[in-house]
């Protein structure tokens, strides 16, 4: 069962999805959980905070996670593999995250918004040397190509008419069309 700050990130981030972050009161959120808006104080000091362990927190699990499936992947295939079906993972289950990252991360407070920054580029950078290592490309393309699998997979929240099943599976094929195209154009020896 889901701790009450957890059920407020999660009616939050509904709310923010839908809404934006500045078309949200807190005693909207608090609505949405039967509860008053002051009473989400007692959880959170703000809903700048809210929103700050939203963002960072994904960040954080993103890089956490992702480094973890690389260390566990057997070859550089497999890390491919591990990474896409993390972010995948990651996408179906949290398009509302998605949505309020590409819109609302500048209504973070700079420190907020420079330590989601750190902890994305270091998930690029877990996605880049398992890039390099898969196609034999250099590191800027490898980047180039961790951004433009990212801008793939992260289309879950147009996706919406899409069962989770069949969105899987699509961004599954192309998530490896991407880099297999990579691959392709920089043959490993």
């Amino acid at each position: 069962m889901a701790t009450r700050r957890e059920q407020i990130l999660a009616a939050a981030a509904r709310r923010f999805a839908a809404h934006g972050f500045h078309g949200v009161s807190i005693d909207e959120i608090g609505s949405d959980l039967g509860i008053t808006g002051p009473a989400l104080y007692h959880h959170f000091p703000s809903k700048d905070a809210i929103l700050a362990e939203l963002l960072i927190g994904i960040s954080q699990t993103l890089l956490d996670e992702g480094r973890r499936r690389v260390e566990e992947a057997t070859s550089p295939a497999d890390a491919v593999e591990q990474l896409i079906a993390w972010h995948i993972d990651f996408a179906v289950e949290h398009p509302d995250l998605i949505v309020i990252q590409a819109r609302d991360l500048a209504s973070l407070s700079s420190s907020d918004r420079n330590q989601v920054r750190i902890l994305q580029r270091r998930y690029v950078a877990v996605w880049t040397d398992v890039i390099v290592a898969y196609t034999g490309t250099d590191r800027a393309n490898g980047e180039v190509a961790a951004h433009a699998a990212f801008g793939l997979l992260n289309s879950t929240p147009h996706l919406v008419r899409l069962p989770a099943q069949r969105k899987r599976r699509v961004l599954r094929e192309m998530g490896h069309g991407a880099l297999a195209a990579v691959r392709a154009s920089h043959p490993v020896p």
